[in-house]
């Protein structure tokens, strides 16, 4: 009867026929198909759910400030959570390898995730000062080394359960689930009053966040997946000796690992837009929800048009996010410059709902084209050793930072900028897959 059911679902989503052909998995993954998809968006809704409620870029500033923790360790938040999911996965993709189920490399991940969230809940209720800032900047800590041991999996799966044409759509499909949870908790939050029970409902944001990720743990260890080459298996040295080997043959990845480092400057860049935005909502804990709210709405709209976009050339779709932020980068620096009449509240929320629009965008091009490009039996490597190489980048691009002090962030949005005109030429570049 499930299966029947999933059958359906399936069906109505994807706009597929009865008949189901697959020509990148096996006929045995290939029946499990509809079942995998609807568990694997599922889980994705959560996740995404819960990466919004405690975001770096956006919640934990918001907590910061609530918490009084110096401002000099608010500029450590977005650095730590990318830096730290990325730069252990190419020492980690070897002991991966060496098991044939490798989804409860994601699932158990998760649940840690979960962990790191309740403590720090139990921060946010108990602690301030800088003692607060350490305790949750050591917890994010954690959370993103857990983070990034579930990335190396997640792509070996997706690969192995759902076939190469439906990916983008899966993908899209559990970006607009998170999207909608996030927006209705946008909404409640959007409409309370009270700023003395601020720290109150911040506490039960984030153990919100924590229950949502043991919730998308379970139904992502319900996923089906058949037993996977193990052999070949290297230690981390052997690993990078022969990431290095690779790198250096196939040019179209150096190509992606630069096209890919280059778009980080729309991440980046949101917290520039959150300055500004902030500046003129006010730290209150209903403009929170409105921010969490547009981000929410942005993720609804944009994710289905970008999932389909990305099946058909997630290469052009590199090159049409970039291009979409520069201008969006361009219209937030000139604000200051608009009529008066323009000058509203409502303004800024579309331009930061747009920037988090593009931010999907880009995020789910590059996953796509990454999966569909790598040979089926270096996936694992090819994901760590591109996620490692931009974790690096990453750490040297918070260094940018400091560059606020001395061009503030309109000058820093016009760095950014000029980063994305050289991701465009350089995905450019890129073969078509």
């Amino acid at each position: 009867m499930a299966q029947e059911i999933s059958e359906k679902v399936y069906s109505f989503i994807t706009d597929e026929g009865e008949e189901r052909a697959c020509e990148t998995i096996s006929e045995k993954a290939c029946k499990e198909v509809p079942g995998n998809f609807l568990k694997n968006v599922a889980s994705g809704g959560f996740s995404k759910l819960a990466n919004q409620l405690v975001s770096p870029g956006t919640t934990l500033p918001w907590i910061f400030s609530s918490l009084s923790v110096p401002p000099a360790l608010v500029g450590a938040l977005v650095p730590i959570k990318d830096a730290g999911s990325l730069l252990p996965q190419l020492f980690v993709s070897a002991k991966i390898r060496a098991f044939s189920r490798r989804k409860w490399f994601w699932a158990i991940p998760a649940f840690c995730q979960g962990l790191c969230l309740l403590a720090m809940a139990w921060v946010v209720q108990s602690t301030e000062g800088l003692a607060a800032g350490v305790w949750i900047l050591s917890l994010l800590t954690l959370f993103s080394f857990a983070s990034g041991i579930a990335s190396i999996s997640f792509k070996d799966v997706l690969a192995k359960t759902i076939d190469k044409g439906k990916r983008g759509q899966l993908l899209a499909y559990r970006a607009s689930m998170g999207g909608i949870f996030t927006a209705a908790c946008g909404l409640f939050l959007y409409f309370q009053n009270g700023e003395n029970q601020s720290i109150d409902y911040l506490f039960w944001l984030v153990l919100a966040g924590a229950c949502c990720w043991f919730i998308s743990a379970g139904f992502f260890a319900g996923i089906y997946e058949e037993k996977g080459a193990t052999e070949g298996g290297r230690t981390p040295i052997k690993e990078l000796k022969k990431g290095w080997s690779i790198l250096s043959k196939d040019k179209n990845l150096l190509n992606f690992i630069i096209a890919r480092g280059l778009l980080m400057a729309v991440p980046l860049a949101q917290p520039f837009f959150v300055v500004i935005a902030q500046k003129e909502l006010g730290p209150e804990v209903k403009n929170l929800g409105f921010m969490v709210l547009a981000a929410g709405i942005g993720a609804i709209i944009s994710s289905p048009f970008w999932g389909r976009f990305a099946d058909k050339s997630s290469r052009k779709m590199m090159m049409l996010v970039a291009f979409l932020a520069i201008l969006n980068i361009l219209a937030m620096v000139s604000f200051q410059y608009w009529p008066d009449e323009y000058h509203l509240i409502y303004s800024l929320a579309v331009l930061f709902l747009l920037h988090v629009m593009i931010y999907g965008g880009a995020r789910l091009s590059r996953k796509t084209y990454l999966v569909d490009f790598a040979p089926k039996d270096e996936r694992p490597l090819y994901v760590s050793l591109s996620n490692t190489l931009i974790g690096i980048a990453t750490l040297i691009a918070a260094g940018l930072g400091s560059l606020s002090a001395f061009l503030g962030p309109d000058g820093m949005l016009l760095v950014f900028a000029g980063l994305l005109l050289l991701a465009i030429m350089m995905a450019f570049k890129l073969k078509e897959v």
